[in-house]
């Protein structure tokens, strides 16, 4: 890869489309450069599982004739982007990890897919996940494992695990997730980019199994809040065919993220689920936080034990499993393990059981939109632990102490249905990234964008490339 090629790769996602729109690079060269990056950091990282490059590299050409003739360039024109392989793509394979689904190449896009081609955004190809989605440590039987961009050995989390590594590494710019319960923050947290959950409805989750679900979502993730904003502004939007939905602008569509108002006072919880926090994560978190205060901003921190709400998230996860996979039940015995015991818990469920957790989810949603009303956002760390070794499927302790749910931080923040960013809070002494979550009220995705975005500056670092591309060489990382 030439220098050139390596410093387009850094840039930015709304740095490549302005550039594009003013001549100052052509899509293809942009598009060259990624699958470049993609030819010597992915045989390491296994980030991108199908790669789409006759096609991206034809889209790119017929984006610079556009420029050529001065038409006027969509907002993403010419930006690669790498969509999650459990989101339908026309004419490309979609395996969603599973050998159920290993030759399925679906007849027409998401609508979110559709949305960002529409926006001009180029599809370099789909991103690795665990089977169907399921589980937060990105290994599947088709693909196999994605690693850690900072430390191959390590897992890059999940289940947008493939999106995050191709970001932290420049093979892409942009990435399309999901999030049930943390699959666009965990994956953020482990690769040092920043990851948005958005308000459930403001990105249209269609072609959707589970149409009238709102715990998982479709949202973006960059290694900007900047770029997260701008790829959700492609995204978001009403849609007639998605079960739920949100019609009309997004609030503050029309701004950048530095004119949202600065935050006046916003808490800080140590520890959510009641697990305990690694030292070197639970210092950064609280770092990162702590820098707010140089803009004005009052950080108190206060106590939120939400520990019993643990079974509140597994038992509508149960529900929304069996929706998902309704239409393999019946070969369930071809399944993962994963998704073995998630379907066995589901199904055991009673009405009783979900209408219980469902008046539990109500009740906390309540009780945060009361703190949200003294709050401008409430912070927590993304995860409890640093990166495990890829070949663990979880972790079970944390700092020498036993614990059940290692994932209890993201999707315990799940639950309310209020966006949520996760966004880097700085490296341990060993080059781990670190992640803070940050919660903002119902609709207010700009502002908890803006808030990464403050946060964000303090944290900066060049991309997971030169050790990986010295470790595909045989040298040493």
């Amino acid at each position: 890869m030439t220098r050139m090629e390596s410093d387009i790769c850094a840039l930015s996602a709304g740095t490549m489309a302005a550039s594009i729109r003013r001549g100052e690079l052509s899509a293809v060269e942009v598009t060259l450069a990624a699958l470049a990056r993609v030819e010597a950091c992915n045989p390491v990282v296994n980030a991108i599982c199908t790669l789409d490059a006759d096609r991206a590299l034809a889209r790119a050409r017929d984006i610079d004739r556009l420029r050529q003739l001065s038409k006027v360039l969509p907002p993403l024109a010419g930006v690669p982007v790498g969509i999650k392989d459990i989101t339908a793509t026309a004419g490309l394979r979609t395996t969603c990890g599973s050998p159920l689904c290993r030759d399925w190449v679906p007849e027409r896009d998401a609508e979110v897919v559709a949305r960002l081609r529409s926006a001009g955004a180029i599809i370099l190809g789909k991103t690795n996940t665990p089977e169907f989605a399921a589980g937060a440590n990105t290994v599947n039987p088709v693909f196999g494992a994605t690693r850690n961009p900072w430390n191959p050995d390590l897992s890059a989390g999940g289940s947008t695990g493939g999106g995050a590594a191709a970001l932290a590494t420049g093979m892409i710019a942009l990435a399309q997730g999901t999030d049930l319960g943390g699959s666009l923050r965990n994956p953020a947290a482990f690769c040092g980019v920043v990851g948005l959950r958005p308000t459930p409805g403001l990105v249209p989750s269609e072609p959707n199994p589970a149409p009238w679900d709102s715990l998982q979502v479709d949202g973006p993730m960059a290694r900007n809040a900047a770029d997260v904003w701008l790829a959700l502004q492609a995204m978001a939007g009403g849609s007639r065919r998605a079960g739920v939905s949100i019609p009309g602008a997004l609030p503050g569509q029309s701004q950048l993220l530095s004119q949202q108002p600065h935050p006046r006072r916003v808490a800080y919880i140590a520890d959510i689920a009641g697990f305990g926090i690694d030292p070197q994560i639970a210092r950064l978190c609280r770092a990162a936080a702590e820098r707010l205060a140089d803009r004005g901003c009052k950080v108190e921190e206060i106590q939120l034990d939400l520990a019993p709400e643990i079974a509140t998230f597994l038992t509508l996860r149960g529900q929304v499993i069996v929706s998902q996979l309704l239409p393999w039940l019946d070969r369930r015995e071809e399944l993962g393990p994963n998704l073995q015991n998630n379907l066995k818990s589901g199904l055991a469920l009673s009405s009783r059981d979900i209408a219980e957790a469902q008046h539990r989810r109500q009740a906390l949603r309540d009780r945060l939109l009361t703190l949200l009303d003294e709050f401008d956002a409430l912070l927590t760390p993304t995860t409890p632990v640093l990166p495990f070794p890829v070949a663990e499927n979880y972790p079970t302790h944390i700092a020498g102490k036993p614990m059940t749910s290692w994932v209890a931080q993201t999707f315990l923040w799940s639950l309310p249905g209020f966006p949520v960013a996760s966004v880097p809070a700085g490296f341990t002494e060993a080059g781990l990234p670190v992640g803070l979550q940050i919660m903002t009220g119902p609709w207010q995705d700009a502002r908890a964008l803006a808030i990464a975005g403050l946060i964000e500056a303090n944290t900066t670092r060049p991309l997971a490339s030169r050790h990986l591309i010295n470790l595909k060489r045989g040298g040493k990382a």
